[in-house]
C-alpha cells in the first residue's frame, strides 16, 4: 500500500476541522465562519506538508512510492491550500459567540500580514503550475517557498481566533509548521552538504543533433544505485549549474561508472546537448525513484516513449539479473530523433533475450496493437505485467489498450514524466 495525494489530502483537511471542533460553541460548526477558519487551518496544513514533502528526504520514498509521486503529491497540496486559503480570505472567520485572542502580537503589521499570506500562497501555486516560465527562473523563484510560508504563519499566530496555543488546533498547526520550517530549512541551507552525492567527471560523449549520452566516472568516492532510479545532476560550468534530474541509463558497474541519455527538450537540455565534453565535471545527487524491475517470471511488456528509454537502457544492462520470462520491448521514437550512436538498442535487446519493436508511427500502428493483445493473449491479462515511462499523451493510449485487451490497471506501473 503507498499513500496517494487524494487520501493524504482528505486526511489533512479532516483533522484540521476535527481540531478546530473543541475550540468553538456547538452551535457555530455549520456557520460560513467556521468554515472560513477551518480553512485556514487546512491551507496552513497542507502547506505545511508540502514543505515537508519537498525535503527529498529518503525515507518518504517508500511511503509514496518514489520521488516523482512526492513531487506530484506535493504540487497538488499546494493546488488545495490556495483553494482553502480562498475560502478563508472570502468569508470572515469570526463569530461574536468566539472568545479570540492573537498568540503574537504584531500591531499594525497584523492586517498587513494577513493579505501577504494569500498572496504568497497564491504566487507559490502559479509559479508551481506555470510550464511556461523557464525552469532556471522557476527554481530561483520557487525557492522563496519557504520564507513566504513563514509569512503564512506569522499570519495564523497573529490572527484574533479562538484558537489557543494548547488547543487541539493550535498543537496541530504548531506541531506542522515546525515540521514544515525544519523541512524548508533543511533543504535550501543544508541539502547540499547532508544529502548522498558524489563528484563525476565526463569521460566519454555520443551526441546527435537531438540528445547526449554521457558516460560518467566518479572523482572520490561512488554512489550506489539499482537500474530504473535517477538522479539530480549539476555541471559545474556557468549555465548548467541547475540541478537537473535525470533517469540513469547504466547499470551499476564495478568502477562506479555513471550514465545519463538526454534529450534536447528545452534551453537547459539543448546547451547541454551541444555543449557537453569530457572533463566537464559534475556533482550528482542520487539515488531517488522506485522504478525498479519486480519480474514475476511471468510475460512483461515494456513500453517507452522518448527519453522514456532511458530506465530500460539500464535494466537492459544489469548484468547479475537472473529473472526469466517473456519480454516485449515497444520503444516509440520520432524519426529523426534517433538515439545517440553510443547506444545500440537491438543489441542490448538480442544480448538479453529481450523481443524489441521499434515503433515510429506512434501507439495506433498495426505493429504495436496486434503484437500487445498477442502478448496479453498468451500470458492472460491478469498475468502480464507492463511497465511504462513517456509522456501522458502515449500513457492515456496504453491505458485504453490495456482496457480493451481486458488488462487490469494494477498491471501497469509507471513512472510520472514530468517534474512541474
Amino acid at each position: 500500500m503507498r499513500l496517494g495525494t487524494g487520501p493524504l489530502v482528505v486526511f489533512l483537511v479532516l483533522a484540521s476541522f476535527a481540531a478546530l471542533l473543541p475550540a468553538i460553541p456547538a452551535g457555530t460548526w455549520w456557520s460560513t465562519a467556521a468554515l472560513s477558519l477551518g480553512s485556514g487551518v487546512a491551507a496552513v496544513s497542507l502547506m505545511a506538508m508540502a514543505a515537508i514533502l519537498g525535503a527529498r528526504w529518503k525515507w518518504m520514498e517508500p511511503v509514496f512510492g518514489g520521488l516523482d509521486r512526492i513531487y506530484e503529491t506535493h504540487k497538488w497540496l499546494g493546488v488545495w491550500a490556495l483553494v482553502f486559503g480562498s475560502i478563508h480570505f472570502v468569508f470572515k472567520a469570526g463569530d461574536a459567540q468566539w472568545q479570540t485572542a492573537a498568540i503574537v502580537t504584531l500591531g499594525p503589521a497584523t492586517r498587513l500580514v494577513r493579505q501577504l499570506s494569500f498572496v504568497a500562497l497564491m504566487l507559490i501555486v502559479v509559479l508551481a503550475l506555470n510550464r511556461n516560465i523557464p525552469y532556471r527562473v522557476w527554481r530561483w523563484w520557487h525557492k522563496l517557498s519557504g520564507p513566504l510560508f513563514l509569512i503564512v504563519i506569522a499570519h495564523w499566530l497573529s490572527f484574533k481566533s479562538p484558537i489557543a496555543l494548547v488547543s487541539p488546533a493550535g498543537i496541530w498547526l504548531t506541531a506542522l509548521s515546525a515540521l514544515g520550517v525544519i523541512a524548508a530549512a533543511y533543504k535550501l541551507l543544508l541539502y547540499p552538504l547532508l544529502s548522498q552525492h558524489a563528484e563525476y567527471r565526463l569521460q566519454a560523449v555520443s551526441a546527435n543533433a537531438s540528445a547526449v549520452h554521457l558516460q560518467l566516472m566518479p572523482v572520490g568516492r561512488k554512489i550506489p544505485f539499482v537500474p530504473g532510479q535517477f538522479a539530480f545532476v549539476s555541471f559545474k560550468r556557468d549555465g548548467l549549474r541547475e540541478p537537473h534530474p535525470f533517469t540513469i541509463a547504466s547499470a551499476a558497474n564495478e568502477d562506479g561508472s555513471i550514465a545519463f541519455m538526454i534529450r534536447s527538450l528545452g534551453d537547459y537540455t539543448a546547451r547541454l546537448v551541444k555543449e557537453a565534453g569530457p572533463g566537464l565535471m559534475a556533482e550528482v545527487y542520487a539515488p531517488f525513484g522506485r522504478f525498479q524491475r519486480t519480474a514475476d517470471g511471468g510475460a512483461e511488456i515494456w513500453i517507452a516513449g522518448g527519453v522514456g528509454v532511458t530506465p530500460f537502457l539500464a535494466w537492459l544492462q544489469e548484468a547479475n539479473d537472473s529473472r526469466s520470462g517473456q519480454v516485449t520491448f515497444f520503444h516509440f521514437f520520432t524519426p529523426g530523433r534517433e538515439l545517440p550512436e553510443a547506444i545500440d538498442l537491438q543489441a542490448l535487446a538480442d544480448r538479453r533475450g529481450v523481443a524489441l519493436a521499434n515503433i515510429a508511427t506512434g501507439p495506433g500502428a498495426p505493429e504495436f496493437r496486434h503484437r500487445f493483445a498477442e502478448v496479453v493473449a498468451q500470458a492472460g491479462p491478469a498475468q502480464v505485467r507492463i511497465s511504462f515511462c513517456g509522456p501522458r499523451g502515449l500513457l492515456r493510449q496504453v491505458r485504453e489498450l490495456m482496457r480493451e485487451t481486458g488488462v487490469p490497471d494494477s498491471r501497469l506501473r509507471h513512472e510520472l514524466f514530468e517534474f512541474r
